[in-house]
């Protein structure tokens, strides 16, 4: 499990349209929004995703810089980043499923095609939303079993302002005996 205000694992990966995304250099002066989707193969990820994009800009004004991530290659990423018309959205692909571990996510097998018709891996991970400091620290995640039910980046961006208008720190950081 990921503790808030520690070191969060390292995430380095290629992006979309050349280049390569990775948190220990992410220039952001209030953090990173790493978005973890399923794939291509997900239409509700594909409804999140489109969300995320419409809230890049605000992420933005707060100091803060969002990529989508899932273990999809480049071209099932790239359709993707497609289908929801992506513009300011960076999307980083081929995330090794052991590093998904290690942020807290859920692993599934596939079960053949989905509802939109289009094949699932053999393996892949589910939904994370996470907010990580300029210093790698965890700030803020959130990690599904399934699809259904995600937190909504309008509250993430109201949450955002709160913290800053009254430098609240990250919860749920005490790991002692209860």
């Amino acid at each position: 499990m990921l503790i808030p205000r520690q070191k969060t694992p390292d995430l380095a990966l290629p992006l979309l349209g050349g280049g390569r995304f990775d948190l220990a250099t992410e220039d952001s002066s209030r953090g990173t929004v790493i978005c973890f989707y399923r794939g291509l193969h997900c239409p509700i990820c594909a409804n999140y995703l489109k969300e995320l994009e419409k809230r890049v800009a605000e992420f933005a004004e707060r100091g803060v810089t969002c990529v989508a991530v899932s273990s999809d290659g480049e071209e099932r990423t790239k359709a993707m980043a497609d289908k929801i018309e992506a513009s300011a959205l960076r999307f980083a692909y081929d995330l090794p499923l052991d590093v998904a571990k290690s942020w807290g996510l859920y692993i599934s097998t596939s079960r053949g095609k989905t509802s939109i018709g289009i094949e699932e891996p053999a393996l892949f991970s589910e939904p994370g939303l996470f907010m990580v400091t300029p210093e790698q620290t965890l700030y803020y995640g959130s990690t599904q079993t399934m699809p259904f039910v995600r937190p909504h980046f309008s509250e993430l961006v109201g949450a955002l302002d709160f913290a800053i208008a009254n430098d609240y720190p990250a919860r749920g950081e005490y790991t002692g005996a209860v």
